[in-house]
């Protein structure tokens, strides 16, 4: 990748583009940092360090997440030292930002498993060769009670209580265990552990970065980070609510072309031109022209949203994979009038008589149990095209083949 030549302040320009803070002062106040640190930095002769965490939650990363990695992208083609952290300790508690409730902990096992292939999803992004990757683990795994205590020691509670999430669950009755604190503790640590100069992030960390990571770096003698917080989130499949995997909404990095084809296509028009600015980083200019197009008919929203289910297929597989998946598209949705089933899908043996719900599980045709139900409610599970309402229906070997259907793209030919 070539390094881009430019002034400071026309890095400060792009690299603060899509920020936001919730308040005018904090955007320039960071701005300001931001120039300062590049200065410093070309004195010193040195590219800035700049990193941003994810979380190994589960086992994919989504279309959401490569906001911020475009960011980091930025960062790199100005030749800037840009570190993708995996978040493998502060995943052990989860971090409660936006969350009404404690979130379920994960085992050391599950989080390894779930970081495997973290990396190699985020370099369909970043640049594999300048992208330095490590694990939280590295650090934080190391630290003594008595470290805990001397780092919890720069924060009171009531720094961690003033934080929206915290503060509704406390006024409406609902616990908030003493591990949840812990996690901005961590993040902030995250900074101390890299010396880091810049933090990128969505708004769910705007306390994390810029208050835990901040004032930890400061009371530890460092200089504190520049927080680079990216102002929009993607929307979700249902086109109106952030993108995440516990609402089942998202798009998975990982999902085969003709699934993210066909995931694409079922965002509601209304979201085509943030997916556009967001995605394939369209120029305010282009995306306004998308909106006029739209809303005068000259360009009709199926053809956009088909051209940029291609586009972003590509991104993420091959450009063939993308035809590949807008062919399976016209057969099914555009010969069929809206239904059928693909010829080429793929076979799965049953050896024994099993339900529905724990095929659709083993398979990871659901993510849970809870999802699948959720399906069935609203027919979206179909046996053979007729809709499966019963979770507890067994398919037995007698009833082989048969196809199983989830919403309108995932298919499964059940054979002996």
């Amino acid at each position: 990748m070539e390094v881009k030549t430019a002034t400071i302040d026309e890095e400060v320009e792009v690299l603060m583009s899509g920020a936001e803070y919730g308040d005018p002062e904090t955007k320039e106040a960071m701005r300001r940092d931001l120039r300062e640190r590049l200065s410093e930095a070309e004195r010193e002769g040195r590219p800035l360090r700049v990193y941003c965490g994810y979380d190994p939650r589960t086992a994919d990363l989504h279309l959401g997440h490569t906001i911020t990695m475009r960011k980091l992208r930025q960062f790199q083609e100005f030749g800037h030292d840009v570190t993708f952290l995996v978040g493998t300790f502060t995943s052990l508690i989860g971090d409660p930002s936006d969350k009404d409730k404690a979130r379920e902990q994960l085992t050391r096992e599950q989080v390894e498993e779930n970081a495997r292939t973290y990396a190699e999803q985020a370099f369909k992004i970043l640049d594999r060769d300048l992208t330095r990757v490590r694990m939280n683990d590295e650090w934080l795994s190391t630290l003594d009670f008595a470290d805990i205590i001397r780092l919890a020691s720069n924060f009171t509670v009531q720094q961690f209580l003033v934080r929206e999430n915290f503060k509704k669950r406390l006024d409406a009755g609902e616990p908030i265990y003493l591990h949840e604190l812990f996690y901005g503790l961590m993040q902030g640590y995250d900074a101390v552990a890299q010396e880091a100069d810049v933090q990128v992030g969505g708004q769910d960390q705007l306390f994390n970065i810029l208050i835990a990571g901040r004032k930890l770096q400061q009371g530890l003698g460092q200089k504190p980070q520049v927080a680079i917080i990216m102002g929009e989130s993607l929307p979700g499949t249902d086109g109106d609510i952030k993108m995440s995997k516990s609402l089942g909404n998202h798009i998975p990095l990982l999902a085969e072309p003709w699934d993210m084809f066909g995931k694409v296509m079922s965002v509601p028009d209304k979201a085509m031109p943030i997916y556009h600015k967001l995605i394939l980083g369209w120029t305010p200019a282009q995306v306004e022209a998308l909106e006029k197009g739209l809303a005068d008919g000259s360009l009709h929203p199926n053809e956009v949203k088909m051209a940029l289910a291609r586009e972003i297929v590509s991104i993420f597989h091959r450009p063939e994979d993308a035809e590949a998946a807008q062919k399976r598209w016209d057969e099914v949705f555009r010969s069929g009038g809206g239904s059928g089933i693909p010829e080429d899908i793929p076979e799965e043996t049953l050896t024994a008589d099993e339900r529905v719900l724990d095929i659709l599980r083993r398979l990871n045709m659901v993510s849970s149990g809870k999802e699948a139900k959720r399906l069935m409610e609203q027919n979206g599970v179909r046996l053979d095209e007729e809709p499966v309402s019963d979770p507890t229906l067994v398919i037995t070997l007698d009833m082989l083949p048969v196809v199983l259907q989830v919403g309108k793209r995932r298919f499964v030919r059940l054979v002996r």
